[in-house]
């Protein structure tokens, strides 16, 4: 069992309380973070490989240690032996050897440790009520008593890859331990590339009132219905238009990309072409604004660019992180309407009988679901891929031609690591599969693509590959 502090009914004293209500939550997180592991070795999560791994690699219970033998099933988590069966690698701890010693009352404890025995590591969680040490292994733990450890954090680093789990302990002290404990080690990550390739709207922000009646001073009144009235520095069109004559102004604005009307990073461009990423900037807030009928209408952008440090406070109050824009490469607005209207053309080129009606109903729901269904940040390179695969596909439309020609629509997308791979590269393989929203029956049709991430603007490898596929 594992104890955890919990509230007491009438009062104001926390009491440790066990079951699986308590253990639940620390069986997900252990589960949640094996799942990260799959993902960042390019593999999909697999939730019955987690669990197969967390109960075949189970230490049997002591009933010596354990109070009541009947209730413990399998045993106690083995962590580092569930992430060997996962990673193929073991999880090694390593730190400078500091004593901590503390005397406390003899009440159970939860323990998490790290035995030692001829090179085997073993993690677990289980129940002691004496101290650790035992047949010669060196184990590390900690304790839950009366006095607090002065280490509130220990870290069991991964030598063999780039990850590393924490297990805290908040307010707990060990119970009878002599343990030759590990401190962190400075075990830090290898530092990720901080490449982002992100679909959403372009949109922007005064930051302080100040800032924003500077703006409303400056523009010029606009005429509604025959009368001139003030200018509203919010009015996005009014933006557009003041920008596009003063567009040194657009550096005086904190510029968003937006999910859902919901702003989820700070643009910066940064660099010798910054001028030319605020004038694409501009371009893109004017189209947005336009009529949904207007040929220049811009529905999405995407944005390619290098996740910072710093945060931005925007007038509402939120923080948000800054993308730093370098240039305008990879930053692409959506014209929807000249979208649809060239694609239909690609695809008569490829199916001389193609319906246009089908053709524009199927291309519309192909970017409908991809923007709403398939949303992320584009900071995983899974998701960069698909973000990339997904605005590929969409303009070069003759590549999906065969499925669109008949009204078939978007299933799913579905990424996975790529089997091979040029040298120096990142690929994924993206697979859009297509079916018949009006004929269950027909065959499914797989369209894959080759991702390569590597670089600020992901790229498209070999040629699109098709298949069919039983439903």
């Amino acid at each position: 069992p594992i104890y955890i502090l919990g509230a007491q009914v009438g009062t104001d004293e926390a009491v440790r309380k066990q079951g699986t209500s308590c253990a639940a939550p620390v069986i997900t997180g252990i589960s949640a973070l094996l799942m990260s592991l799959q993902l960042q070795q390019g593999a999909a999560p697999d939730a019955e490989a987690i669990r197969a791994a967390i109960t075949n690699s189970a230490i049997p219970c002591d009933p010596e240690e354990v109070e009541e033998p009947e209730r413990c099933l399998l045993g106690k988590v083995n962590i580092a032996g569930a992430f060997e069966l996962i990673t193929g690698q073991e999880l090694a701890a390593k730190g400078e050897g500091s004593e901590i010693t503390s005397q406390g009352s003899e009440d159970k404890s939860t323990i998490v440790f790290v035995s030692s025995k001829e090179g085997n590591r073993e993690s677990g969680i289980g129940n002691r009520e004496s101290g650790i040490g035992n047949k010669g292994n060196r184990e590390q733990g900690i304790g839950n008593s009366g006095e607090e450890l002065t280490e509130r954090e220990q870290e069991i680093g991964n030598t063999g890859t780039d990850n590393q789990l924490t297990l805290s302990s908040d307010g707990v002290s060990a119970d009878n331990i002599t343990a030759n404990t590990t401190a962190a080690n400075n075990i830090v990550p290898s530092a990720g590339s901080n490449l982002v390739y992100v679909m959403g709207t372009v949109g922007y922000d005064f930051g302080t009132e100040a800032r924003r009646d500077s703006f409303k001073q400056l523009m010029p009144p606009v005429e509604v219905n025959g009368v001139m009235v003030p200018p509203n520095p919010y009015d996005a069109r009014q933006m557009g238009d003041y920008l596009g004559q003063n567009l040194y102004e657009a550096k005086s604005l904190i510029w968003t990309l937006n999910l859902e009307l919901t702003p989820i990073y700070a643009l910066e461009p940064v660099g010798a072409f910054a001028d030319d990423t605020y004038a694409t900037l501009q371009d893109m807030l004017a189209s947005e604004a336009l009529p949904e009928n207007d040929d220049e209408y811009i529905e999405r952008v995407s944005m390619a660019g290098r996740l910072s440090q710093k945060t931005v406070k925007l007038f509402s109050g939120q923080e948000l992180p800054v993308l730093k824009l370098y240039s305008p490469r990879g930053m692409y607005g959506w014209t929807i309407n000249t979208l649809v209207d060239n694609a239909i053309e690609a695809v008569r080129e490829q199916q001389e009988n193609a319906d246009e009606a089908a053709i524009r109903k199927s291309l519309t729901a192909f970017l409908h679901r991809v923007y709403y269904d398939l949303r992320n940040l584009g900071q995983a390179d899974r998701d960069r891929a698909i973000n990339y695969a997904a605005i590929n596909a969409f303009q070069a439309a003759e590549s999906i031609s065969e499925a669109v020609a008949i009204g078939m629509e978007l299933h799913s997308i579905e990424v996975e690591k790529s089997p091979f791979c040029r040298y120096d590269s990142n690929c994924w393989d993206v697979k859009l599969k297509f079916f018949d929203p009006e004929n269950g029956r027909r065959a499914k049709k797989i369209y894959r693509f080759t991702i390569d991430v590597i670089d600020l603007v992901p790229v498209t490898l070999g040629h699109v590959r098709s298949w069919s596929v039983p439903k």
